[in-house]
């Protein structure tokens, strides 16, 4: 039995509706797909194609997370792929993706790159600043620190108290905000003992999550990271600083977030302020003749891992971390000396 039959037929056991061509029926007209029948279709479109490997775990909480929906959708999407076949109940938490039965079961669903962001809900009000409000907060912060005010925050853009919380929430699970004891909202310093500690911790952390990570990547990834990485050591004068930010991401979130360990993410997690600020820092602060060294760092781990050097790429990722540290602290003071953000109502100097 082929992995489409197979699938057909498992959907046909479950009680799911098919059409003699082997597809589900199209909705109605003039009726849209609910959010967790396409977050189906995206999902068993990526395990079809590859792009979601056998042996990957499927959270609850990523799903909901990466497609902007509630977790009832997402639950809906991930009971469904298991009835069909493609997923299995995990023995710790979460869904683990099957290995096809025979080719690939045919969906409708277009593949999608992975590691997309896919929105199938309507943008969140907080979704519609909180771009503006991370860049408005990190950029300061090598200034000094802030307290965030949140009944400010929401009178400035002309949102609700509980739009703003949200934003601060999200802010401070990329670490960029806090709270202290007297739960007030804080934007940290970035100074240099707080840099150290952050990147003293992503060398602890990062290279054990990198060798979690290499067995689950999906196919081409590696190739993908360092062809894009040989293309701007070809190409300096044409990387600007939103592109360092894309390359800083693709290795220390996308690759890493392969590690199926979800705690050990959250905990990277805190370090992140780090690659939003040094994403400003890039653009105030670029390197003298438009070269940035983490290129050439981030290379030789992608180097490593395509020769299957796990071992050699995690002392390559910690040897870039460590020399990180000494231009991130470099770049700040240039900062510190050249910028002059204006005040913002919503932000008060500690």
């Amino acid at each position: 039995m082929s992995g489409r039959d197979g699938t057909i037929k498992a959907a046909i056991a479950a009680g799911e509706q098919v059409s003699p061509a082997g597809r589900r029926p199209r909705p109605v007209a003039g009726i849209a797909p609910r959010l967790h029948e396409r977050a189906f279709d995206i999902l068993a479109s990526q395990i079809a194609s590859g792009a979601l490997a056998p042996g990957e775990r499927l959270l609850e909480s990523r799903v909901a997370e990466r497609f902007g929906i509630s977790r009832a959708p997402a639950r809906q999407a991930l009971a469904r792929l298991e009835r069909v076949g493609l997923v299995s109940r995990s023995d710790g938490h979460g869904f683990e993706v099957l290995p096809l039965a025979g080719p690939p079961p045919v969906v409708s669903a277009k593949t999608i790159s992975d590691g997309a962001t896919i929105q199938l809900a309507p943008e969140s009000t907080w979704q519609r600043i909180y771009a503006d409000v991370e860049q408005e907060v990190v950029s300061r912060t090598a200034l000094g620190a802030f307290r965030v005010v949140e009944n400010h925050l929401a009178a400035y853009y002309g949102v609700s108290r509980t739009v703003a919380r949200e934003v601060l929430s999200r802010l401070n699970e990329r670490g960029v905000v806090r709270k202290d004891t007297r739960l007030h909202w804080y934007a940290p310093a970035l100074t240099p003992a707080y840099v150290a500690e952050l990147f003293e911790m992503r060398a602890i952390l990062e290279p054990g999550a990198l060798r979690l990570a290499f067995p689950r990547l999906a196919p081409g990834q590696v190739a993908t990271l360092r062809a894009n990485l040989r293309d701007a050591a070809a190409h300096p004068d044409t990387v600007d600083g939103a592109r360092l930010g894309i390359l800083e991401t693709e290795l220390h979130v996308g690759l890493l977030g392969r590690c199926g360990n979800a705690t050990l993410m959250e905990a990277l997690a805190t370090c992140q302020t780090l690659l939003v600020a040094l994403t400003f820092l890039y653009a105030r602060a670029p390197q003298p003749h438009g070269r940035e060294p983490f290129i050439a760092e981030h290379l030789d781990v992608a180097e490593r891992l395509a020769a299957a050097d796990i071992e050699g790429a995690a002392d390559a990722l910690r040897n870039h971390l460590r020399g990180s540290f000494g231009r991130a602290v470099e770049r700040l003071d240039r900062v510190r000396r050249e910028f002059c953000p204006g005040p913002l109502p919503y932000l008060s100097p500690l």
